[in-house]
């Protein structure tokens, strides 16, 4: 799913990479976006538009998904962009195909007759917890105090996802089912009565179904086993980010959490937006984040400009609530660990890097109403409904539609990434 409505987020300033069909181009393959006009980047290789580009390979464009690009030095990946830029700012804004534009016609397709495809093959989903505010937020709702997990200050914490659950922005997510605990004198699984005596545990429906607003950050180049990686040099590894969805199941996940931590409540679906914005897009856009508060190994000691402020937001369209609402706005200049940090802090045992792998930055959440990135915070863990009176409800419904943004200034925006929730399958 891509939308029209983004359009001003993809100005010649932005040009990201995604991968796209349509009727003309029926095989999936390498595209950028201008405004709403789609170019496929294999017709301008066809054209000879990147012939001053002697180390691009023949047919990197062409591919189902662009990890043989995303894996390009970024010496060429610089070049492709300044051939990109160069050629349509001869046209000026805004671009559309009425235009005479110095480009094969045939590389071109308005984005009402395009499909997107998940833009990378992804060996690996690692996502970390990087927010102090969610990670306070949430130590407050859950165990009614915000202390945090005793290493949160010195590294950027984290597990080990499912990345054959990462989809594309428009795939239905199944509501999902597993084991909840029910408590004594609650007619719903509610976690967050700790006091509360433990009846027993059933396997049924979550009832607890939450997103999560965060940014996925897509490797390029790869990283070789034992190699190891300094903060200061990860960006040589980094493709470029996505806005990532990952869903929660609050009540499965609570009851898993003790001693190893979130599987099946989170492994059930992860979302991402089809295009993916590039470090260059995002540069003008880097700020410095948060201080340390102890001292750092070398390996994530990053200062400076580290972080981007990306203003992120999620929306909620259903039952009870009138049309769109915005239920959270963030900024991810406040994360407390960069994108690099993460990137460094998981090569430090040797773990190698591999192309389209994904990382996720944990959910971006502030410090007061109306920057919450999940449910679990804007409702207090379900206690606080949200709706009209008489149909207020504390997680995700069924026919939910939930729509996550995000947008670095004027002219580079990430689009949307979006999920519609659709009744529980119960197992056979």
């Amino acid at each position: 799913m891509t939308s029209p409505e983004y359009a001003h987020h993809f100005t010649i300033q932005n040009l990201p990479y995604g991968i796209a069909s349509s009727p003309t181009h029926p095989t999936p393959q390498c595209a950028t976006r201008l405004h709403n006009t789609i170019i496929f980047l294999a017709d301008l290789h066809d054209a000879g538009l990147f012939s001053s580009i002697p180390a691009l390979p023949a047919n990197v464009f062409t591919n189902p998904t662009l990890n043989s690009f995303a894996a390009l030095p970024q010496q060429t990946h610089s070049q492709i962009r300044h051939v990109l830029k160069s050629t349509l700012q001869q046209t000026g804004p805004p671009l559309a195909l009425a235009l005479p534009l110095p480009l094969p016609s045939t590389s071109m397709a308005d984005i009402s007759t395009v499909t997107m495809h998940l833009p990378v093959s992804i060996p690996s989903f690692t996502d970390f917890s990087a927010s102090l505010p969610h990670n306070q937020n949430a130590g407050r709702i859950i165990l009614g105090h915000d202390s945090l997990p005793p290493a949160f200050f010195h590294f950027p914490i984290g597990y080990a996802g499912r990345a054959s659950m990462i989809a594309i922005s428009g795939t239905p997510i199944t509501r999902p089912v597993g084991h909840i605990c029910i408590w004594e004198g609650t007619s719903a699984p509610e976690q967050t009565k700790k006091k509360k005596k433990e009846k027993n545990v059933i396997f049924a429906p979550c009832q607890s179904l939450d997103y999560e607003l965060e940014l996925g950050v897509i490797i390029g180049k790869p990283l070789a086993r034992g190699t190891g990686l300094n903060a200061v040099d990860a960006e040589e590894h980094i493709f470029g980010l996505v806005v990532l969805n990952d869903w929660s199941a609050r009540d499965i996940q609570s009851l898993e959490m003790i001693p190893l931590g979130p599987l099946n409540g989170k492994s059930f679906a992860t979302t991402i937006s089809p295009w993916i914005i590039p470090l260059s897009a995002l540069a003008p856009f880097k700020t410095t984040g948060p201080e340390p508060r102890v001292s750092l190994p070398p390996h994530l000691q990053d200062p400076g400009a580290f972080n981007y402020d990306i203003t992120v937001m999620a929306e909620l369209e259903g039952e009870g609530l009138a049309g769109r609402t915005v239920m959270g706005r963030s900024n991810a200049k406040e994360l407390f660990w960069s994108i690099r940090q993460m990137a460094a802090h998981l090569a430090s045992t040797g773990c190698d890097l591999r192309t389209g792998e994904v990382l996720g930055t944990g959910t971006v959440s502030g410090e007061v109403e109306g920057s919450f990135g999940s449910l679990l915070e804007v409702t207090r863990g379900g206690r606080v409904g949200i709706g009209c009176v008489g149909r207020e409800r504390g997680y995700l419904v069924d026919g939910d539609v939930v729509r996550l943004s995000a947008w670095a200034g004027e002219g580079v925006g990430f689009g949307e990434c979006v999920g519609v929730v659709r009744a529980a399958a119960l197992p056979n």
